[in-house]
């Protein structure tokens, strides 16, 4: 397995430090554009949004209209809508060009397996599967063929997706998915084939398939309901791409071990969990306890790749001195004996963490917005009114630039 992206604080500020604003404005769109690569350490907790601007800005002054500031924004921006929607992500925030029934609930196995004969997607599904990683477009593209074109339930894909990317992260996979199907945003996301001829490399290009066709036909095609009795299958081609298997615990390589009472009895704890990946606290006591978890009841409904697997795992183990894997009882229970325990919050553990732990909240970049926004722009247009440059958004949190 190629190591391209190093489990490491290093890579990461390497990756910020690399960043080109001018260029990634112009390129972003394109699958060998100027993209930073930074998503999956953000995800992760390795470094914050405040800290990749900082260090972005630090090279180059930015105004806080700028691309990559607007970016970084949509990531926040769907984390205020997981804030005050909850679990209600996971289900359609309106109804999108045909009612719910009209989707089916399972993959295509010629998607999956990455074989449809559509350039586009098939290149698309393997790039997934062999780096875990994929480029927003890309998504764009594969979530809006599903939907649109194969009529499969945005919901499945969103799932599919989320399990093999290294940067999965709950709001921003499951609402971008929303986003593309139009039960999120006022239209469906739709793409032709001259769309991917501007954008991605020759190998993705696909002349005379079903998305070779104008956007007026495309949408006509997205708002009507498929043929009584179809499978929605492509015709049959030899698999192409074989699917990693997804994994509900760590593997046995990184050596995590159940949860241990004696490892923390009468001491401070520090729980590092895979959304709290950064550097440890300056003020931590001596003597503390850092103890990594893995909770067993997130990942039996939310199952990772090994690659994940192991990219999360190796840096937590260079941070604590425990790695846990175990349900949300037995951590609990281990940690009853504790002196104290903190942690940072984050909502992939909401149901558990701050039963165990004084949490310090998440470290945010944009200044929060109390009432839900149900779209971008205007959630966009209060986080930064007033503000004219990076610094100043920054500024607004103390986060030195």
């Amino acid at each position: 397995m190629i190591d391209a992206l190093p489990p490491t604080l290093a890579a990461a500020r390497q990756r910020i430090a690399a960043v080109q604003p001018a260029a990634y404005a112009r390129t972003r769109n394109a699958l060998d554009g100027a993209v930073s690569g930074l998503s999956p350490y953000i995800t992760h907790g390795f470094v914050t949004l405040a800290e990749v601007l900082a260090g972005v800005v630090s090279r180059h002054p930015l105004g806080v209209q700028h691309k990559f500031v607007f970016e970084l924004g949509w990531r926040a921006y769907f984390r205020h809508v997981w804030q005050h929607r909850g679990a209600g992500i996971f289900d359609s925030l309106h109804q999108g060009p045909l009612p719910e029934e009209a989707y089916a609930r399972e993959l295509p196995a010629d998607i999956r397996e990455g074989c449809t004969g559509v350039p586009v997607v098939d290149e698309a599904v393997r790039a997934l599967y062999a780096t875990g990683t994929l480029h927003n477009h890309a998504r764009m593209w594969l979530a809006s063929y599903l939907v649109h074109v194969r009529k499969v339930h945005w919901r499945v894909g969103a799932d599919w997706l989320y399990g093999h990317l290294l940067d999965g992260d709950l709001a921003s996979n499951h609402l971008s998915w929303q986003w593309v199907a139009g039960t999120a945003s006022r239209k469906p996301y739709l793409f032709n084939a001259e769309n991917v001829a501007r954008y991605a490399p020759a190998s993705w290009h696909s002349p005379g398939s079903v998305i070779d066709t104008t956007y007026e036909a495309l949408d006509r095609l997205a708002r009507r309901p498929p043929p009584p009795g179809s499978d929605r299958q492509a015709r049959h081609r030899p698999p192409v791409s074989a699917e990693p298997r997804l994994a509900s615990a760590p593997p046995a390589a990184l050596g995590v071990s159940a949860p241990d009472a004696a490892a923390v009895a009468g001491r401070e704890v520090w729980l590092v969990h895979p959304w709290s990946l950064g550097e440890l606290p300056a003020a931590l006591p001596a003597g503390a306890a850092v103890i990594g978890i893995f909770v067993a009841d997130f990942h039996r409904a939310w199952p990772w790749s090994e690659r994940r697997w192991h990219f999360v795992g190796r840096r937590m183990a260079e941070l604590a001195s425990h790695c846990w894997f175990g349900d949300a009882t037995a951590i609990g229970t281990a940690l009853q004996g504790a002196r104290s325990v903190r942690s940072i919050a984050a909502p992939h553990l909401a149901p558990w963490l701050a039963r165990w732990a004084e949490c310090e909240p998440e470290p945010t970049l944009f200044p929060p917005v109390e009432r839900r926004c149900d779209s971008f722009s205007q959630w966009w247009a209060r986080t930064t009114r007033g503000l004219d440059s990076a610094t100043d958004l920054l500024t607004v949190n103390q986060v030195p630039a």
